[in-house]
């Protein structure tokens, strides 16, 4: 590992007022006591050292190397202190590692630091040295809890990014095990979702989202709220916890954090049932692309059940349309698109016939003028309750397809 660089106006050259030699052996002979104070010092003010654990462990060895660092910088002013720097790396590692902020160990560098300074400084000053070399003592001791604390910056920085890298694959393997065919064994789920720190929830939904040119724009603040996210799916994919809480995957604040992306949501299930929402959110993605749902904004499925219903098999659609409106074919097709529109009102609105002059804009002779075409094409049909049926599903399906732009 490279040497820190000193910080700007700490000297990392030749001094004006160099430390005499034998002061180095002095303080070196002092440094156990120090220590001493010092880690004393650490534990009344930082609360995480006076505690039982992994700091305490640590915090006399990482005294005990700062001091000697700090003493070498007095015995050799060009020293680079690699080996304790490294030490101070590994420590700022396992901060990482163990799943905690550097602010404990930063704050122990700053107060253990200006405490070994003041007793170190003291016995400068009982020596009679010069003010400048007391001032350049004070250098030497900025110096080392600079480098000291850059190295455990750095270390936590490392161990940051590749326990986030690692985090990130065991999450794409739990998500691939919920989303995958076939059963999925609740020991195996419990035992990734440990190890990617998953909370298990007791029902999910999963979102299918519109690709765009950056496809991880919504992934950082859904997947630290803890949906479990792949953007490099076609299409790009996340599974929610808990959808229909009042948490963080509710309403407006899901709606803003996919920023403005399109996205369909999936009914809401039980976690092995996970892969069953998948299949429905991406149909109604396709939809919402064909414009048969809304184009823009987040789509429930729950919202549009008979919408998907309908388009759940679009060949067997095709035969029933083809059946159920075989006698529209005889009629041309501007009049054909007028007498289809009635015909659904007419059917939607319980054969209210002002009612549907209402809905279409137009004079209820109009409607009794259409109904009456109708009624030839149609004869008996119109009041029989499955045809009636038939006919709703039929139109319904076409009205969504012609519109070219989703109305509820």
């Amino acid at each position: 590992m490279a040497a820190p660089t000193p910080p700007p106006g700490v000297p990392d050259g030749p001094r004006a007022a160099p430390v005499p030699p034998e002061l180095a052996k002095l303080l070196r002979d002092q440094l156990e006591s120090v220590a001493d104070e010092v880690e004393e010092e650490v534990r009344r003010q930082v609360p995480e050292y006076a505690r039982p654990g992994t700091y305490g462990m640590h915090l006399r060895s990482g005294v005990v190397q700062a001091l000697t660092l700090f003493v070498d910088h007095i015995a050799d002013p060009h020293g680079q202190g690699a080996a304790i720097t490294a030490t101070y790396y590994e420590l700022g590692r396992g901060e990482a590692l163990e799943g905690r902020a550097l602010d404990a160990l930063q704050s122990a560098l700053r107060i253990g630091g200006l405490h070994a300074w003041r007793l170190m400084g003291r016995t400068a000053e009982e020596l009679g040295l010069d003010s400048s070399v007391v001032a350049t003592l004070g250098e030497l001791a900025f110096q080392t809890v600079h480098e000291v604390a850059e190295a455990a910056a750095a270390g936590y920085a490392e161990a940051r990014l590749r326990s986030t890298d690692e985090l990130e694959r065991r999450r794409r393997r739990l998500l691939d095990l919920l989303l995958g065919e076939g059963p999925v064994a609740p020991e195996a789920v419990q035992d990734l979702a440990h190890g990617a720190r998953w909370s298990v929830p007791g029902q999910v939904a999963v979102v299918a989202l519109a690709s765009t040119p950056d496809q991880r724009e919504a992934d950082r603040p859904l997947a630290a709220a803890g949906a479990l996210v792949d953007m490099d799916s076609r299409p790009p994919r996340m599974l929610v916890p808990d959808p229909d809480g009042s948490g963080r995957f509710g309403g407006r604040a899901f709606t803003l954090a996919l920023r403005g992306r399109p996205a369909a949501i999936g009914p809401t299930v039980p976690l092995d049932e996970a892969a069953r929402s998948l299949h429905w959110a991406t149909r109604a993605l396709g939809l919402m692309g064909r414009g048969i749902l809304p184009r823009q904004g987040v789509v429930r499925c729950a919202d549009h059940l008979s919408t998907l219903l309908l388009h759940a098999d679009e060949p067997m659609l095709a035969q029933l349309q083809s059946r159920v409106l075989a006698p529209l074919d005889a009629v041309a097709e501007a009049p054909r698109g007028r007498l289809a529109e009635t015909l659904l009102a007419w059917l939607l609105s319980g054969s209210n016939v002002p009612d549907v002059a209402a809905r279409l804009h137009v004079h209820p002779q109009t409607v009794r003028y259409r109904l009456r075409q109708l009624e030839k094409l149609f004869g008996d049909a119109l009041h029989d309750p499955g045809a009636r049926l038939d006919l709703i599903l039929a139109l319904r399906a076409e009205a969504l397809r012609d519109d070219g732009t989703f109305t509820a």
